[in-house]
């Protein structure tokens, strides 16, 4: 796209610059630099409908040669080098990074894990797992509590599936390509043989069941990886599973028939941790909160000590603990009895993005999360009111800028004509006499809406349940990863997962360390060695249905109360 011939004045000076549409406010700003000694962000630069912004598309201008621009500002020092200035580090460029820096590079595509014979449940798996951030960092901090250690691949961690997950990770975070997971498959098949079964047809080995290794690789982190207390305090370390991933439900268990009941048989109440929901899939459930519901209550046949003979109890449970990262299994694999085999329910579930599971609490439990989940709510809401105003405002200013230009430009007799035309025209969203607010305004006063708001809401939280730094506090949750299968049958098809992108970090004065994630929802899709970027309608598409890919693990995070 040619350039076209503008005209800048700024302090009684005429400077002739070469437009480009194809570029935007920025790079224009730093033209305008070079010829005034201005910084870019001491610049305003007037155009037709306000002032120029960054992000601004130089095309949308619909600049005509010899257009001219007004520039306000005046630079910073006499020497333009001086707010630039020479960087602290050196600039490295992705030609010249080692695999590992590429790797860890903002923004950097993960490294897949290659197919090692049938092992997608594996990957895909382990894949998901990977998100947790505090994982990764306590891994790092693991060594085996007995036997010799060789460090990575030696002899002691290729015994501890613990620590061969540690090795793993950290191999994978310093490279972009497919790595063959080769010594944490041997771990895992050495610790539980189920996984090196052998395929029927007598090549290869076997498909197997990513929910059942997801639970084999949780059991023995459990068993394994500790947290220690506060300052480093051994003696009041507890598991990493128990604190991040680990829930409890508090159950009534009662016998259904009247009977037992007029004998006086009481309910018997019992108290268990879990580390998954189960949602089960029947032909009346169609969304997952149906299928929560249904796995909360289920129906068990034992002896009744009243009655001397075998009776249906029914127990039904609730949640008296919510761990920081919820897991839910989507129940689709059964034992089908009369063909003697596993099946798989084909049968479309939707979920949303965000779960809410307050309903599911104990009433103690409710009685914590409800306050504060309602303050979350009030707040996301005055953010988005506050931001629905900014665009109001933003539109009005620029409305207002545009009728100046116009009534500038016209005569004097139309002058007088259009001013009366906008005024009758004018928008009534913005309040009369608002002043306009700047960027740097607006962002000040978000900043302090936002601090304002933490601490109202970190009020509300109940002192027992904020000393409990793995729980969650709010019953709100986020959707992170997820584990699919593709195929009709139990015992093939094809497994992948999905996991959110981790946001890039942005600058914002009102966070802590200035700096805040800025997410913009897209997903990794993690097919073996194989990683590519999806947007978020594609994890909708997840639910099943026809010859889709189908839901086998959730996991969610809790939901942020305050962004930044």
């Amino acid at each position: 796209m040619a350039t076209i011939p503008v005209i800048v004045k700024h302090q009684g000076k005429r400077h002739e610059v070469d437009l480009d549409p194809a570029a935007n406010g920025e790079t224009f700003k730093f033209q305008l630099y070079s010829l005034t000694g201005v910084e870019p962000e001491r610049q305003k630069v007037l155009v037709k409908g306000g002032q120029l912004k960054d992000d601004t598309e130089l095309a949308t201008l619909n600049a005509k040669p010899g257009q001219t621009f007004m520039m306000l500002g005046t630079p910073g020092s006499g020497d333009p080098n001086a707010i630039l200035g020479k960087p602290k580090e050196a600039m490295k460029f992705i030609e010249d990074m080692t695999e590992a820096e590429a790797a860890r590079a903002e923004g950097a595509t993960p490294a897949g894990l290659q197919n090692l014979g049938n092992t997608c449940y594996l990957n895909s798996t382990l894949q998901t797992l990977r998100t947790l951030p505090e994982l990764q960092e306590e891994l790092m901090k693991y060594r085996p509590s007995s036997g010799p250690s060789s460090g990575l691949l030696g002899m002691g961690a290729s015994l501890d599936l613990t620590a061969s997950l540690r090795d793993l990770y950290k191999q994978m975070s310093e490279t972009q390509e497919g790595f063959p997971p080769i010594m944490f498959l041997n771990a895992l098949r050495s610790a539980f043989p189920q996984f090196a079964q052998k395929a029927k047809n007598g090549h290869g080995y076997a498909q197997q069941d990513a929910e059942e290794a997801w639970s084999q690789i949780i059991s023995q982190l459990r068993q394994k990886l500790k947290v220690k207390g506060e300052n480093g305090d051994e003696a009041a370390e507890t598991s990493f599973v128990d604190k991040y991933l680990s829930g409890r439900f508090q159950s009534v268990l009662e016998c259904d028939e009247a009977a037992a009941k007029e004998a006086g048989e009481p309910a018997v109440e019992t108290s268990d941790a879990f580390l998954k929901l189960d949602c089960h899939i029947d032909k009346d459930i169609n969304h997952l909160r149906d299928g929560l519901a249904a796995g909360l209550e289920e129906k068990i046949e034992k002896h009744s000590p009243t009655l001397d003979r075998d009776a249906i109890y029914t127990k039904r449970s609730r949640i008296s603990r919510l761990p920081k990262y919820l897991t839910v299994h989507f129940v689709r694999f059964f034992w089908k009895r009369d063909a003697q085999k596993k099946a798989k329910i084909m049968r479309k579930v939707t979920f949303p993005p965000e779960l809410d599971i307050v309903e599911f609490c104990t009433d103690e439990l409710k009685s914590q999360l409800i306050p504060v989940r309602d303050k979350v709510r009030e707040i996301r809401k005055d953010e988005q009111d506050m931001e629905r105003a900014r665009k109001r405002q933003k539109i009005a200013h620029r409305q207002e800028e545009e009728r100046k230009n116009d009534t500038t430009e016209a005569e004097p007799v139309q002058k007088k004509q259009m001013v009366e035309e906008k005024k009758a025209e004018s928008s009534t969203d913005v309040p009369m006499g608002e002043a306009f607010k700047t960027d740097a305004e607006y962002e000040a006063e978000r900043a302090e809406s936002i601090l304002a708001a933490k601490k109202e809401l970190y009020s509300l939280i109940n002192p027992q349940l904020a000393a409990d730094e793995g729980a969650n506090k709010s019953g709100i949750y986020e959707l992170r990863g997820v584990v699919t299968h593709q195929g009709a049958s139990a015992d093939s098809g094809h497994y992948t997962s999905y996991v959110k992108k981790q946001g890039r970090l942005v600058d914002d004065p009102g966070a802590p360390g200035g700096k805040r994630r800025e997410e913009d929802g897209k997903w990794w899709w993690f097919n073996d060695e194989k990683v590519s970027e999806v947007d978020a309608e594609k994890i909708e598409t997840l639910s099943g249905g026809g010859k889709c890919s189908f839901t086998v693990m959730r996991l969610f995070q809790d939901r942020k109360s305050v962004e930044g």
